[in-house]
């Protein structure tokens, strides 16, 4: 019995010394020495435990170690038969999940349910890049502590594990709700980013998936934040009109602006270009193209509201010619010929002269600014084709320098090149036309003029021959 106590106690001494020792383990060594230090004081700490309980234990009388004896068997056979029952659970419980799932498997193929389920999680993958694309999403946000509608289809579509019924329904319900709405019109608060990036809580009207729009602005969608931002440059007036009537409307049929490609249409109206900012983009060639433009328009209107005139006072003479007056051209000519009775001349040659220097004193005015429009409009193109040679020039120093032909980098060029051909051909085209209808208002006049010099020099002839 000694002996067998005997043995017993250095395996008592590491189960009940090793918890107390490792709760007071030193801290980690810095060095090999300080490690065998460690490794020592342990040593000596465990031995002398180790030693006092062994005096402990032959302190105690016989029955005293006899009664430790009977303890710890009963114990361990305790323990042991503790631990086969586990066991003989633990297997019983593998049979049993084996079984379960056997007949789960059974059920799914009879019921077709692999195929359902497989199906389901299809749908969910196609869906889930939908809903993200959604602007619809925003209307409706994700429950407390739970996933919004794209995340949970992706996590749904990427699960392996059997979805419950009220998955299903979930996926249904989401799959119902965006159909359904994307027939509605819906009014809702949501937030906004403002152009000055601080968001806003804002009543937002949606438009099917379409469109969106917020205190009479367009709104874009912003997927990844799943929220609305104000488009920093609106589209031109008469869109935002139809915008401001639709969000003022309460009931019946209204106009409203909508994109059937869900903003992508509205993106790329809103990045065109001004007038002022294609000008720029033709740089200084497009600059000084459009200075001869406006040079060549202001011409033109100030030599038009001059024939305009001069033919309204042309008209009225023609209906008082025996009145002439020197407000107008045909006046002027009337008086030269008639005005002074003593400067009436009898030879017929002086009188034509006479009406021909009158007549030629008025043609400079009639034609005036007419040569300078040509030149504008001949200038025009030849302008435009340096631009394009300039512009070509760019493009190929961007190929050289980046060594590919990178589009982003041609743009400019490109850009500059059809600019500047643009500007000049659209400046040589308007001028042509002003300067046509320079000629014809001055032809006109020029020829009423030769007309009633004409008339006046065959009666100044009649009455000579019949003196």
């Amino acid at each position: 019995m000694i002996r067998r106590i005997t043995a017993l106690l250095p395996l008592a001494a590491v189960v009940f010394v090793a918890p107390v020792l490792a709760q007071q383990a030193p801290p980690p060594a810095a060095s090999h020495a300080d490690l065998l230090k460690q490794v020592e004081q342990f040593r000596a700490a465990e031995n002398k435990l180790f030693q006092d309980r062994k005096a402990e234990f032959e302190s105690k009388s016989q029955a005293e170690k006899d009664t430790l004896l009977r303890n710890a068997e009963q114990q361990r056979t305790q323990l042991n038969a503790a631990s086969d029952k586990l066991s003989d659970t633990y297997q019983a419980n593998e049979l049993r999940i084996s079984t379960l799932n056997q007949q789960l498997r059974d059920k799914a193929g009879a019921l077709g349910l692999a195929e359902l389920f497989g199906l389901a999680r299809q749908a969910a993958n196609d869906n889930s890049s939908i809903l993200q694309q959604s602007l619809i999403t925003t209307q409706f946000p994700a429950p407390a502590g739970g996933l919004a509608r794209d995340e949970w289809m992706r996590q749904f579509a990427a699960s392996r594990a059997t979805p419950t019924a009220a998955d299903l329904e979930r996926l249904w319900v989401e799959i119902q709700r965006e159909m359904t709405a994307n027939g509605q019109v819906a009014k809702f608060r949501s937030s906004v980013v403002q152009p000055n990036g601080e968001p806003r809580e804002s009543e937002v009207i949606r438009i099917g998936p379409f469109t969106a729009i917020s205190e009479g602005q367009f709104l874009a969608y912003l997927p990844n934040l799943r929220t609305f931002n104000v488009l920093p440059r609106q589209l031109p007036g008469e869109f935002m009109s139809v915008a401001r009537e639709f969000t003022n409307a309460t009931s019946g049929y209204v106009n409203a602006v909508v994109d059937a490609n869900r903003g992508v249409l509205i993106g790329l109206y809103v990045e065109r270009p001004t007038p002022i900012e294609r000008v720029e983009a033709g740089e200084t060639i497009g600059a000084i193209i459009v200075t001869v433009g406006v040079l060549g328009f202001l011409a033109f209107v100030f030599q038009l509201i001059y024939l305009v005139i001069v033919r309204l006072g042309v008209s009225g003479q023609l209906r008082h010619l025996d009145r002439p007056t020197a407000n107008n051209p045909l006046g002027r000519v009337l008086l030269a010929f008639k005005g002074d009775k003593s400067k009436i001349e009898e030879d017929a040659d002086v009188a034509e002269l006479r009406i021909t220097e009158a007549v030629l004193r008025e043609v400079p005015k009639l034609e005036r600014f007419q040569a300078f429009l040509r030149l504008c409009v001949a200038a025009g193109p030849l302008l435009g084709l340096i631009g394009t040679v300039v512009g070509m020039i760019l493009t190929f120093q961007s190929i050289t320098e980046s060594g590919s032909s990178n589009p982003q980098l041609m743009a400019n060029g490109i850009g500059v090149a059809m600019i500047a051909t643009l500007l000049g051909l659209g400046v040589a085209i308007a001028l042509l036309f002003a300067n046509a209808l320079l000629n014809s208002l001055s032809r006109g006049v020029v020829q009423i003029l030769d007309e009633q010099s004409a008339g006046m020099l065959a009666e100044s002839i009649e009455k000579q021959r019949r003196a």
